[in-house]
């Protein structure tokens, strides 16, 4: 499951993306409206920011901004920021593997083959879902 710090995270880059391209967000403004502790948001912007997902200006007009294109973010890059692996169990994860302590045999493991099929499925699909198409299917809905 994916963190509450994760999903405010996915939130307030998709009403980036959903911003006018250029135009600078305060952070107030992302908190009311997507309903985030403003505190705990300014953290999680300053998490995105050091991963390169957002930039911010000082001053008047100032606030936060996508650092890259929307079609250029995608889920599964942002939640590996965010929460770590994509994958149910260590032995599956490609980015933070880790061996199970207590498997005999990795080479033969059933729950490992299945867990690396789930991760796989997983990383295809968030890797392949931009911000800007998650941005659409909001825009479809509303």
């Amino acid at each position: 499951m994916l963190a509450q710090k994760t999903r405010y995270a996915l939130r307030a880059l998709l009403y980036l993306a959903e911003a006018e391209t250029g135009r600078a967000v305060q952070v107030g403004d992302i908190a009311t409206t997507q309903h985030v502790p403003r505190k705990y948001l300014e953290l999680i912007l300053l998490d995105l920011k050091k991963g390169g997902f957002v930039t911010s200006r000082r001053g008047p007009g100032g606030g936060y901004t996508l650092a890259r294109p929307a079609s250029e973010i995608n889920f599964a890059e942002v939640i590996r920021l965010m929460d770590g692996p994509i994958a149910l169990v260590p032995c599956a994860s490609l980015n933070f593997y880790e061996r199970c302590g207590d498997c005999r045999d990795e080479a033969t493991c059933a729950i490992r083959r299945v867990m690396a099929k789930v991760r796989e499925d997983a990383a295809r699909t968030l890797a392949g879902t931009s911000l800007a198409d998650a941005a659409a299917f909001e825009t479809l809905a509303a």
